[in-house]
């Protein structure tokens, strides 16, 4: 192989390093900026749900119903993910974190499985 194909074969590398490179940091970005919403937007379903039933004074027979309710309806509008306990933990979430409120971030390293997780089994 002659020096300028070998130096050419070695910029090509470099070329695609860099691509490749590149893409991987823009989709962790991607991920961990999904991530982010996808918590916000959980913790917001928490807060709505709560808002509604202080506001309504609910008692505890009818706010069993109105998880299921929600979860029903939801699933019909949006699909999957909106399970009866998925609600229950989004809830749970808002009272757990009431920080994030005034704009505290949470560590962007958890995934909602990880704080799903930890609210499952008493931690947080």
């Amino acid at each position: 192989m002659s020096k300028d194909v070998m130096k050419n074969f070695n910029h090509y590398n470099k070329l695609i390093d860099s691509i490749v490179s590149v893409l991987d940091k823009s989709k962790q970005k991607a991920y961990t900026q999904v991530n982010t919403i996808l918590i916000k937007t959980y913790w917001e379903i928490g807060r709505y749900i709560i808002e509604f039933e202080q506001a309504g004074k609910i008692k505890a027979e009818y706010g069993a119903k109105l998880i299921d309710n929600i979860s029903k309806d939801l699933k019909q509008k949006q699909g999957k993910g909106f399970s009866r306990s998925n609600l229950i933990y989004m809830r749970l979430f808002y009272i757990k974190y009431p920080q994030y409120q005034k704009g505290e971030a949470l560590p962007n390293f958890l995934t909602w499985t990880h704080f799903f997780g930890l609210l499952k089994i008493g931690l947080v």
